[in-house]
């Protein structure tokens, strides 16, 4: 597991104490995966409701707030497969 999963691992449980309703994959680049589900997030490439891709440093700022989920879905940095309804809650709750 690279340092990035590690890193947004723990921001992803720091953000979402209580987990997350339905079921979401978010591959980053070059690093590796991650599940987010109403156990929390953990490494993982498993099948998922909605599977958000993007690179490392649109992930890391999507997490730290200098990056609006959905202005990066619009300009091409974030790609959504899957559940577009659970990915604006995830953008949400990201935000």
């Amino acid at each position: 597991m690279s340092g990035a999963v590690d890193a947004a691992v723990a921001a992803l449980n720091s953000k979402m104490p209580g987990g997350f309703a339905g079921s979401a994959k978010i591959v980053i680049k070059g690093e590796g995966a991650i599940m987010l589900d109403a156990s929390g997030a953990r490494a993982g490439d498993e099948t998922a409701d909605v599977t958000l891709t993007a690179s490392a440093d649109t992930f890391k700022g999507i997490l730290d707030g200098s990056v609006n989920p959905t202005a990066a879905f619009m300009m091409g940095k974030l790609s959504v497969d899957g559940n577009m309804g659970l990915a604006i809650q995830l953008g949400a709750a990201l935000s």
